[in-house]
């Protein structure tokens, strides 16, 4: 007879096994970021990936771990892995407030002109945002005052096409006269790419707040069940110790 209860012990290697599945392909996606990373990611500015690498081994690490404790029923790697599901619940709140503090912060940056006129400065920033403008059928990230009156044509609205869709779902219709000593097209749209741009670095956000708050729960039950765990070996253990003195 198994130390731990065979229905928990199932389930506890089944959901580490599950996760390191998700580690394997975590590991696949790091190793396509890291072939992309000379071009787009030194590009932009961003940072290492040697911090998604170790999340992505760490996961399938941890995962492995669990799975060894589960199938030998070993209180030593039990507690081992109950320590890494602490550890692990704090990283992830932490990872996920961090989320929430950026997803404010680009709220900000983008409400600032001061800051956008910054970034308009940057040649390739403001190719990213003329192409953006195409797309999505707006002009300006907070005014169409952003350009300093020298309008691209991106910018330029047509009667047959003047609606701008959000992305949050619907369009938003409508063309307007250009400033007063402006250059560029005669009309412009109304609508802003601020508002645009915040609501999809928002639906992306709250994908990665789901995941870090997801795992931060799973790593609650995994605490939970590997402390349980402990204490039905712990249990059985003592139980066989006691025994031989019974019959002497």
């Amino acid at each position: 007879m198994g130390k731990i209860n065979g229905c928990l012990k199932c389930l506890f290697i089944f959901f580490n096994v599950l996760y390191a599945v998700l580690g394997c392909v975590l590991i696949f996606l790091m190793a396509k970021l890291t072939s992309m990373s000379n071009q787009k990611i030194a590009i932009t500015g961003s940072p290492s990936l040697g911090w998604g690498w170790l999340f992505a081994i760490g996961v399938f690490g941890v995962a492995g771990l669990g799975i060894y404790a589960g199938c030998c029923e070993n209180s030593i790697a039990l507690k081992i892995f109950s320590g890494f599901m602490g550890v692990g619940m704090i990283i992830m709140l932490i990872c996920g407030i961090i989320v929430v503090v950026g997803r404010n912060k680009v709220k900000e940056t983008l409400a600032s002109a001061e800051v956008i006129n910054f970034y308009l400065n940057n040649r390739s920033v403001r190719t990213i945002l003329e192409d953006f403008q195409t797309q999505a059928r707006c002009c300006g990230v907070t005014s169409v005052e952003d350009w300093d009156g020298n309008i691209p044509d991106s910018c330029e609205c047509r009667p047959e096409n003047g609606a701008a869709y959000l992305f949050s779902g619907g369009y938003v219709s409508g063309c307007k006269h250009k400033p007063q000593g402006a250059s560029g097209p005669s009309q412009v749209y109304k609508q802003t790419c601020g508002a645009l741009i915040f609501s999809q670095v928002n639906f992306l956000c709250q994908i990665v707040m789901g995941f870090f708050f997801g795992l931060a729960v799973t790593a609650v039950m995994g605490l939970l069940v590997s402390l349980l765990m402990i204490h039905q070996v712990r249990r059985h253990e003592t139980r066989e110790s006691s025994l031989p003195m019974r019959g002497y």
